[in-house]
């Protein structure tokens, strides 16, 4: 484990991206995404291997699992190449033997629950005291590799945003550059007093601690999966974007607070936010 903040570079890198490697990648991706199992632009190798490919994928998720594979203990796809051709990224990785925590949820006893809420607190404990890299001297929101963060729940007119010397102008962002004044509604006015006020430095979150995006087998968490939002962000980020629940996860809202700090401030904030400034 590091306990010390480390240089970024600002672009995320190819992993293993030799020609034999790219061939074969794009060989297998054509010759079998017709006849193996697949998920949109997700296909499954027999050998447990996984290929995520496409053009809403990026580099930098790619970086993060290999981040936290190192910082942490939390168990992660280990990343045998990743590469961006012709628009394209595609990553190849382990694919990790164990079923989505969503499935069966509601039928696990509450013994099983709380085990499983338990060890996925201490994995969002151990993202949260990664020491954050040196960005000059503040603290910035960006990718792992100090670039812009992925995020399709975003307004804007791309998927890309940032990155940001600082929490402020991260949430100056977010809001459309708009500054207090008394004109506003009293709700927006309410929205950029919260923004800017003081706020700790960013810590490093997932961005979609959904129950689709952890696998188990059993009671034991064997994977987080999913990483393409990871970043630097504010501190109530990890709590806010896993409260943005997906019909197929709605029941998932109400554990929550029970792996996260609550913090119904944050929330109500980015009700605001949403509801002025755009996002799903």
């Amino acid at each position: 484990m590091a306990d010390l903040p480390v240089e970024l570079p600002i672009e995320s890198q190819p992993v293993n991206s030799t020609r034999l490697r790219r061939f074969l990648v794009l060989a297998a991706i054509k010759l079998l995404k017709r006849i193996v199992p697949s998920h949109g632009a997700l296909i499954f190798l027999p050998n447990n291997l996984c290929i995520k490919y496409g053009p809403l994928r990026n580099l930098s998720e790619a970086s993060a699992m290999r981040f936290i594979a190192q910082h942490t203990s939390i168990p992660v796809p280990k990343v045998h190449c990743a590469f961006t051709r012709k628009g394209c990224t595609y990553i190849v990785t382990e694919k990790i033997k164990g079923e989505m925590l969503g499935i069966g949820w509601v039928k696990r006893s509450d013994d099983s629950k709380a085990k499983i809420l338990q060890q996925l607190k201490g994995m969002v404990d151990e993202m949260r005291n990664i020491p954050p890299p040196r960005q000059g001297q503040r603290q910035g929101v960006c990718n792992v590799d100090g670039g812009s963060v992925w995020d399709s729940r975003l307004a804007g007119t791309s998927m890309y945003h940032g990155p940001f010397e600082s929490v402020h102008d991260f949430h100056r962002y977010l809001r459309g550059g708009l500054d207090a004044d008394p004109n506003h509604y009293s709700d927006v006015s309410e929205l950029i007093a919260l923004q800017d006020r003081a706020w700790p430095p960013p810590v490093f979150t997932h961005g979609d601690l959904s129950s689709l995006n952890i696998l188990v087998r059993g009671d034991v968490i064997v994977g987080i999966i999913d990483w393409e939002t990871a970043g630097w962000y504010p501190s109530y980020w990890e709590y806010t974007s896993a409260s943005q629940v997906s019909p197929m996860n709605y029941f998932w809202r109400e554990e929550i607070d029970k792996f996260l700090e609550p913090m119904p401030e944050a929330l109500e904030m980015e009700k605001i936010r949403q509801k002025y400034f755009g996002d799903v």
